[in-house]
């Protein structure tokens, strides 16, 4: 298999490995192949990629699209290491406000994938980094919504001190100043009905 799958503490989240063949030119990878994440329990279907580019420090999040615009994520490092986290904004969910945070970088090669549901955001460890994330809807301007990093009901231990944090980022609300969108239990386009998630 080209990819190994492993559940995060937060169900739903999954880090993604894929495996890389190496010869005398250099290494080769699928960083993506639909097949296999169906057969993972992970139905996703990209729309729309973004890239960032971003100094030590920067923290950007938390983010999220309101329903019915709402977007599962595929984070991928290619330079640089950041720590990539996404909060549970599910309603009813037992890990509600709870947060799951990874390490990705270009030399880990890891991945994680983020379904409908979560607020995502990510600081940057490394001197510079680029993110791409690939999103299973478009981006709607006036559906976009977010939340305070540094929420001290979330808590999320951000590796970085003092970031910088865009005027827009910090204005942000807290989860509890928010009725979220978003149900546990409701299907997502971006997982199946299933609540088992493959490791292997």
């Amino acid at each position: 298999m080209p990819f190994h799958f492993r559940s995060a503490e937060i169900e739903g989240v999954v880090v993604v490995q894929p495996k890389y063949y190496t010869d005398e030119r250099g290494y080769f990878a699928e960083r993506f192949k639909a097949s296999e994440f169906k057969e993972a329990g992970i139905d996703f279907e990209p729309k729309q990629t973004n890239f960032s580019h971003s100094e030590r420090g920067v923290l950007r999040g938390l983010h999220f699209q309101q329903v019915p615009h709402a977007q599962a994520k595929l984070v991928d490092v290619i330079v640089g290491e950041v720590f990539d986290v996404a909060v549970d904004m599910r309603k009813g969910s037992p890990t509600y406000g709870r947060w799951s945070g990874h390490i990705l970088s270009a030399e880990n090669q890891k991945m994680m994938f983020i379904p409908e549901g979560f607020a995502h955001g990510f600081c940057v460890l490394s001197p510079t980094a680029d993110v791409i994330y690939h999103c299973n809807r478009e981006y709607t301007p006036n559906s976009e919504g977010g939340i305070r990093f540094d929420d001290s009901d979330i808590n999320i231990q951000w590796p970085v001190r003092n970031p910088f944090v865009s005027a827009k980022d910090q204005k942000l609300p807290f989860l509890a100043d928010i009725d979220s969108c978003f149900s546990y239990g409701i299907r997502a386009e971006g997982a199946r009905e299933r609540r088992v998630w493959m490791s292997r």
